[in-house]
């Protein structure tokens, strides 16, 4: 997949995009350091990987920092924000890309705890830090984002509910964010082929990609939607701050 943003683009601009060690974070903070843009990538507990694409990064001519953290946990979010302050003074663009939910030994909670009070103190942290004019994105899925008029797999359930609750405590923000300047926008993506969630799915529920994969014409791979996220973060604010990538005919709006 080539990168959807032209190089350049970005220049002078800082960019944080969570659970960005591999997958989707990955690509999304590749696209984003090609264009110019200093990049954080950060991880929870894969930090070999962080430091490769950083190394990466930096080979090809870009600027990229490695930051670890639970954003699940207060002190480490506060460490999080106090070393991009540190390090590019700010931020321009924040990627709300890490979410979880279907780990085995969490808590019970966990998907909640991350997907919907952790992404409200990630950003509310991150506030002090984005000025008028930079652009938040958050990413979620259909089956998360139309849980509440569309039914999907058990095995997925908690993460749709917990995602879609954390896209609604953000959306509540929309009026203070605009009177700061700040932009936000929702991408919502169909299932991803090559990810963990779509393998964790395809384990506890056999042939579940396929179907959903033949129901909707063809799925996106992790590249192609991260290209996506990439110009989310640059292109105008679609209707309802939502820009939907792949087919939704399929899903129904509570």
């Amino acid at each position: 997949m080539s990168n959807p943003l032209q190089p350049g683009t970005l220049s002078g601009k800082r960019a944080l995009v969570t659970g960005s060690s591999r997958g989707i974070g990955a690509d999304t903070v590749g696209y984003l350091a090609k264009a110019g843009a200093s990049v954080v990538v950060n991880f929870r507990n894969k930090e070999a990987r962080a430091l490769k694409l950083v190394s990466a990064i930096q080979q090809a001519g870009g600027t990229a920092i490695a930051v670890g953290a639970d954003l699940t946990d207060p002190v480490s979010l506060e460490n999080l924000f106090s070393t991009i302050t540190d390090e590019l003074g700010g931020l321009d663009i924040l990627v709300m890309n890490a979410s979880g939910g279907m780990e085995g030994g969490m808590a019970a909670d966990y998907a909640m705890q991350l997907n919907r009070d952790a992404q409200v103190n990630l950003l509310t942290a991150a506030l002090p830090l984005l000025g008028p004019g930079s652009r938040v994105v958050f990413i979620t899925s259909h089956q998360a984002h139309f849980i509440h008029g569309t039914e999907t797999m058990p095995e997925y359930l908690p993460v749709a509910l917990s995602k879609r609750a954390g896209e609604d405590a953000l959306r509540a923000l929309i009026p203070a964010l605009t009177e700061k300047g700040i932009e936000f926008v929702v991408v919502s993506g169909d299932m991803i082929e090559g990810t963990i969630t779509a393998t964790l799915l395809e384990r506890a529920n056999p042939g579940a990609i396929g179907a959903r994969k033949e129901s909707a014409g063809r799925l996106y791979n992790v590249g192609e939607f991260a290209a996506e996220i990439a110009l989310a973060a640059v292109d105008p604010i679609p209707e309802n701050n939502t820009r939907y990538v792949g087919d939704i005919s399929d899903f129904v709006s509570a």
